[in-house]
């Protein structure tokens, strides 16, 4: 049986998408136009085409070690770096993951590879006993990444640094489900989801969910009210972002329903 393989990788930069490798065409394509000229575009799309062969070679061998011979899996790997302008302070992070699950990662402290499933075992043995490879990644993640990481703070400040307001809509599955305060399309990703009572702050039957990042960058998070008691009171939900605070009275004409249309329509 053929095995078929699709790759996909991103960059990343506080939550916006600056690049991605291209399968069709072979080649890395920038997202944002601050990007040009940053680096050498030619290497880079030579490091990924190099990543993308190696995944193919990774998952075949993956698939062996859990005596897989078909069926759709994934091999996914996550690496970069964080850097806190105000103290200074570094971090890294490489990580590997096989079918949604946790299959290996980098301690950065001790400087080792660890892993949770006994499949990586060969794996992180072979890397942890290569000196150059540890060497390698400590000056990575120590040095090099973080030089990467403020270079291209630099060039996208303007672009990063403004704000974007959120869009607020309420929804409701039907007559009888949650409202849903929905807030999406805004940049950076801190933002405050609350409801209001009758001027007076409701907590009961409130559920806020994660923060979710969109495509563009921007981000969007759902606060559900849980109660049917808006039918009798005020309820508003207050949306509060560094752009602006945005707050939506809770009425019936103004719920979007699964059809895309308000409840006072008929």
């Amino acid at each position: 049986m053929t095995r078929r393989w699709r790759a996909d990788s991103n960059g990343i930069l506080d939550g916006w998408q600056i690049d991605y490798y291209d399968n069709i065409i072979g080649k890395n394509v920038l997202k944002q136009v601050w990007m040009e000229g940053v680096r050498d575009e030619n290497r880079t799309t030579e490091v990924r085409r190099g990543h993308q062969e190696a995944f193919a070679t990774n998952i075949n061998i993956l698939m062996d070690r859990f005596n897989q011979t078909h069926g759709v899996h994934t091999v996914q790997k996550m690496y970069g770096c964080e850097w806190n302008d105000e103290t200074g302070e570094t971090n890294g992070f490489d990580a590997y993951g096989y079918d949604g699950e946790d299959f290996l990662s980098l301690d950065l402290k001790e400087m080792r590879y660890i892993s949770p499933v006994q499949q990586a075992l060969a794996t992180i043995q072979k890397w942890n006993d290569s000196k150059s490879l540890i060497e390698n990644q400590r000056q990575y993640f120590a040095t090099i990444c973080i030089e990467w990481l403020k270079k291209y703070l630099q060039f996208a400040e303007n672009s990063l640094k403004k704000p974007v307001s959120p869009q607020v809509s309420l929804l409701q599955k039907d007559s009888s489900s949650p409202v849903l305060c929905h807030a999406t399309g805004f940049y950076p990703s801190g933002v405050r989801i609350s409801w209001l009572k009758n001027g007076q702050d409701h907590y009961e039957d409130v559920d806020i969910g994660e923060l979710v990042p969109n495509e563009d960058g921007t981000f969007q998070k759902t606060s559900t009210l849980g109660t049917n008691e808006w039918k009798q009171n005020q309820y508003i939900c207050v949306v509060e972002h560094q752009s602006k605070t945005i707050n939506t009275i809770l009425t019936e004409k103004d719920i979007k329903t699964n059809n895309g249309n308000s409840n006072d329509k008929v």
